[in-house]
């Protein structure tokens, strides 16, 4: 009953000074807004980057050509990566289900009659759909006597047809690619966007053909490999770098003039993002928790000094110190939830207008964000609130009754 009439009189004052109290606990609306905000994107970007990193498959691997950074890569000399360092994985690394080169150039210019577009090309083998998981909705994937005979065949993703205005009675027609026709063989699933980019924006070409295309990119090219399963990875992963230092002839002394990278190590690089963007929330909220906890130390202490006189007056018909403390401690919790609720609607409505951005994923507020929230708003209440109960309660009673 006590616990239910210190709740009943902290409403009280909370409606009769109801400027007062939302401006005190701005600091805890902003900390639990925040939370609230960036917990629910963070979750979002992990969850949907996690997704599409498996979709890739879980033992899919990227190898390109690199030189290391300091004075041990300028001694490196010349960091190639060429179409015999390929076929010496393909047939010596026994871990290796499958492999494709990579030959990327971001911007080529299709065009189809007199509508032309821009788009990412890459030049890849018939291996390459399964590796990526790009199947083919409409026509045929590459053959390898496309790849081999360097047939100029090519593969549409979606968002390329429709900057084209075309549809999938493209299939089996000519287009030009950078300047060269291509007969249009097939035309990829669609995949969607990530963190705004379209993977449908995009056409394959042979790597053979590419190589012609762009001879320059004959030593510097990327790779695309597959394990057997995922158990596999790092034997393969081992395999590769062991293979490729021996044709390189690296010293032991020497780092690797190439780049590996598994599924599961771009997940940890991507947990690493998360990771800083949680640090930098917790130096917001910690920040906010402190300005807002001052703020309501503050009004707490200026009310204890306004109602000296109702103090003295309670604990003269029989109030404990623990009484008054209770009751003080229990307003400053009260304004700090407040806080907390308000900070969880702003962080609601804030989440709900980000989401309708088109190329926002899906973001979506925990309940444990929402727990945490008014937990860190309940905690931050009962910290700045002891200094004041305290003062309210070891108030000497006839002091207290003569407080003007």
């Amino acid at each position: 009953m006590l616990i239910l009439a210190n709740v009943h009189t902290a409403l009280e004052q909370i409606w009769a000074n109801k400027l007062r109290s939302v401006l005190t606990v701005v600091g805890i609306v902003i900390a639990v807004t925040s939370t609230i905000t960036v917990v629910s994107v963070v979750q979002g970007f992990t969850g949907y980057v996690a997704e599409f990193l498996q979709g890739l498959g879980t033992n899919a691997m990227w190898i390109w050509p690199e030189r290391p950074g300091g004075e041990a890569g300028k001694r490196l000399g010349r960091v190639t990566l060429d179409l015999r360092d390929v076929e010496a994985l393909r047939t010596e690394c026994s871990t290796l289900r499958s492999i494709s080169p990579l030959i990327p150039r971001p911007s080529v210019p299709v065009a189809l009659g007199r509508t032309e577009v821009t788009t990412q090309l890459e030049g890849v083998s018939a291996e390459y759909h399964a590796i990526r998981n790009l199947p083919v909705e409409v026509g045929r994937p590459f053959a390898f006597l496309d790849v081999e005979r360097r047939h100029p065949v090519c593969i549409l993703g979606r968002e390329v047809l429709r900057k084209l205005d075309a549809g999938d009675d493209l299939v089996g027609r000519t287009l030009l690619v950078d300047g060269r026709r291509f007969r249009v063989v097939g035309i990829l699933a669609e995949k969607g966007s990530v963190l705004g980019n379209s993977q449908d924006d995009l056409v394959l070409i042979p790597y053979t053909v590419a190589l012609t295309m762009y001879p320059a990119t004959r030593t510097s090219i990327a790779l695309t490999a597959r394990a057997f399963d995922e158990e596999q990875v790092p034997e393969a992963k081992a395999q590769i770098v062991s293979l490729l230092r021996r044709r390189h002839r690296l010293e032991a002394y020497q780092p690797n003039d190439f780049q590996i990278r598994t599924q599961d190590e771009l997940l940890t690089a991507f947990n690493s993002i998360s990771i800083a963007a949680t640090a930098v929330l917790a130096g917001i909220v910690g920040i906010s928790l402190l300005v807002g906890g001052i703020g309501i130390m503050n009004v707490m202490l200026v009310s204890v000094t306004e109602r000296t006189r109702e103090i003295g007056l309670r604990k003269a018909v029989g109030a404990r110190r623990r009484d008054i403390m209770l009751q003080f401690l229990t307003e400053a919790v009260g304004l700090s939830l407040l806080g907390g609720g308000l900070g969880v609607g702003l962080g609601y409505a804030i989440t709900a207008i980000v989401s309708l951005h088109p190329q926002m994923v899906d973001v979506a507020v925990p309940l444990w964000a929402v727990a945490l929230g008014f937990g860190i708003s309940a905690g931050t209440g009962v910290v700045f609130g002891i200094l004041p109960a305290l003062k309210a309660a070891l108030l000497n009673p006839i002091d207290a009754l003569r407080h003007e």
